[in-house]
């Protein structure tokens, strides 16, 4: 059962980070659009899918609450500012795409809602994976570290990394589901971006030297964990050459494979920590009983029914959006 619940929480915050990670991306680039028509254009691309991939968010919470209550209580403590800061950009972000459209004089309030939601959603989680990283202040599994004690010039500069990460997530989004201007747009913008997030690991490889941090001593000792980064530039490489072509799918799909290697090389280089270097996973899990009852409910009905509801969306909306329908 811990194998299962382990696998379970990595499968739905990866699923999270990609599919709600396009979305945000999308939003990201919102303010660069040149016009109302590729405003809505940008919108109609996730507005079949934007409010279900934040589905993955609530599950992985849920899995931690039930299967890693240890966790939980030591991220909460840890990120309750941060948190709740992000909850409310998420809420603003989803009104003002609701409310955008059915405004009129608003509307310019309702896109920076939207766009700064977005931004700051993705500048908050990407601070929080940096504070993990560089290692939070936990004495006897409890966290000590203040307020504030998640707060670090690396910490910010991982927020940065991944609101560029999402950009290209969602520039390759874009390339994939719109055609014309947008498209266009979303083109020219992907090397920039490509770059932007080389230059961001670059500089976050070095100061993880520069720090000392523990994580760095891990791949130190196991350079065979140098194999997921690989992966990531063959993908970047692909990038590139997909640009050129003008492929509308393979920039999304490298999109994907850059996180997905980038989520492997994390999970790998701080295995069997989830709070690196402080919990393990014996540490924080469940009685077995508690896994086994949420395993019979969440386990067997819930998280497939979700994966399949997932698909089917993703397949019944399949290829380009109409840059003229409501996307309300």
């Amino acid at each position: 059962m811990i194998t299962f619940w382990t696998c379970a929480l990595g499968l739905t915050l990866l699923l999270y980070v990609t599919l709600d990670g396009f979305d945000l991306g999308v939003g990201i680039l919102f303010p660069l659009a040149p016009d109302e028509t590729a405003r809505r254009h940008m919108l109609a691309a996730i507005s079949p899918v934007w409010d279900g991939n934040e589905t993955w968010l609530v599950i992985a919470a849920s899995i931690l609450f039930g299967a890693f209550p240890l966790v939980y209580a030591t991220l909460l403590s840890a990120f309750y500012l941060p948190l709740m800061v992000m909850l409310a950009a998420l809420i603003l972000r989803g009104v003002a795409f609701e409310f955008r459209y059915k405004s009129g004089s608003l509307r310019v309030l309702w896109d920076i809602g939207f766009a700064g939601g977005s931004i700051v959603a993705g500048f908050v989680q990407g601070t929080a994976v940096g504070a993990l990283v560089g290692g939070l202040a936990i004495q006897d599994g409890r966290y000590v570290g203040g307020a504030m004690g998640w707060l670090s010039p690396f910490a910010l500069l991982c927020g940065v990394g991944l609101c560029l990460g999402y950009a290209l997530l969602g520039a390759g989004w874009l390339t994939y589901k719109t055609a014309a201007d947008v498209q266009a747009l979303a083109f020219r913008l992907l090397p920039r971006l490509t770059v932007a997030v080389l230059a961001f690991l670059a500089v976050a490889f070095v100061s993880a030297l520069a720090l000392d941090l523990p994580v760095m001593h891990r791949w130190l000792d196991e350079p065979v964990l140098a194999l997921f980064p690989l992966i990531g530039v063959v993908a970047c490489a692909i990038l590139f050459v997909a640009i050129r072509r003008r492929q509308s799918l393979m920039p999304f799909l490298c999109g994907l494979a850059i996180f997905a290697a980038a989520f492997a090389t994390l999970a790998v280089s701080f295995y069997p920590y989830m709070v690196p270097f402080s919990i393990t996973i014996a540490d924080a899990v469940s009685p077995a009983e508690s896994l086994s009852f949420m395993f019979w409910g969440a386990g067997i009905f819930v998280l497939p029914i979700t994966l399949i509801y997932t698909f089917v969306v993703y397949f019944v909306f399949k290829g380009k959006v109409d840059p003229t329908a409501e996307y309300d």
